[in-house]
């Protein structure tokens, strides 16, 4: 029986990896990631609006001393509240790669490649053996469009692999009108993997003080379906590697999202909550699974819930759609 898995080009004993998580700061806590069975280790982002404070002293292009905009940018963090700045993150970079034997990825967050070019390079240099781009934005903006959005994402893409040597993972948001054709033009702009899904953050409301407050909660099973279904849906359709994260907090989510079409998993919720011992029982409640159901290879069994076989993916997606709508019963 084998569990072994390929992503990003990488050959995995197992799909779980550890995703990015306040573990990841601190050379210890990677070294007990490793320990505890994570096939790949995510660190924590470094955030663009980081890089061009340090670079040139702005954020989003603006002064945050300029009266103009210190009160919009009073909302962004200090400095010296970020765990690392730019060059302390590719020296921490470089201390994790010779502590641990798995493969370590650089994450960057942020919303274009204009600052991210030169850093993705020192990144690389650092020792990563990947780089996950993280690209979180809620556009505020209502001239701008679905087209732009998404051509931006591709640009960055474009422009990232033509400097970098490393595999690269994209970290997408799920809320675009035609998600299949996002997936499909990362592709053909040479993205080695994608992250399914980035969380949505969203901040409440204090009455009291009639403010936006903020509040992080560790992800649960709930999170999971709308992962699979996207899984299902770009598995064996687009070239780059598929990765699940967020929602999988138990093994049977995990055998969910291969079935599913998963090619690796990242966890970070349940690792939290667990610790990183945690990724042994996974493998194990896996390799179990397996052995109950015969299946000699990983490979034979991923995608098997996919809609790769469908003859007609719109007309099953509706039809499970109806089904579902039909499913309730009272008193049930």
């Amino acid at each position: 029986m084998s569990t072994i898995t390929s992503t990003l080009g990488f050959r995995l004993p197992h799909p779980f990896i550890a995703g990015a998580s306040p573990l990841g700061w601190d050379l210890d806590s990677v070294k007990r990631l490793e320990d505890g069975g994570c096939a790949a280790i995510v660190l924590p982002s470094l955030f663009e609006e980081q890089i061009t404070f340090a670079m040139e002293g702005l954020i989003r292009h603006k002064d945050p001393v300029d009266e103009t905009w210190k009160n919009a940018l009073s909302f962004f963090p200090a400095s010296s509240e970020y765990p690392t700045g730019p060059d302390e993150y590719a020296e921490h970079l470089s201390r994790v790669k010779k502590i641990v034997g798995v493969p370590v990825i650089g994450s960057l967050n942020g919303t274009s490649a204009e600052s991210w070019l030169t850093f993705a390079r020192v990144i690389e240099q650092a020792g990563a053996d990947a780089l996950e781009v993280n690209l979180y934005e809620v556009m505020t903006d209502l001239s701008a469009t679905g087209l732009a959005v998404e051509r931006q994402l591709s640009q960055v893409v474009s422009e990232l692999k033509q400097v970098l040597r490393i595999p690269i993972a994209v970290k997408l948001s799920p809320f675009f009108a035609a998600f299949g054709n996002v997936a499909r033009q990362l592709d053909h702009a040479g993205a080695d993997g994608l992250v399914l899904f980035n969380r949505f953050y969203q901040p409440d409301i204090d009455t009291a003080t009639m403010k936006p407050v903020v509040n992080v909660e560790l992800s649960t099973s709930s999170e999971l379906l709308l992962r699979l279904r996207w899984l299902a849906i770009l598995h064996g359709r687009v070239r780059p590697s598929l990765i699940v994260t967020g929602g999988v907090s138990t093994p049977n989510d995990g055998i969910k999202a291969i079935l599913a079409g998963a090619d690796s998993i990242q966890m970070a919720s349940a690792i939290l909550r667990n610790g990183p011992g945690y990724f042994a029982v996974m493998r194990e409640a896996l390799e179990d699974w397996m052995d109950e159901h015969r299946i000699e290879r990983l490979d034979d069994v991923r995608g098997r819930a996919s809609l790769r076989q469908s003859e007609d993916p719109a007309a099953f997606e509706r039809a499970q759609y109806i089904r579902t709508l039909h499913s309730w019963k009272r008193g049930a």
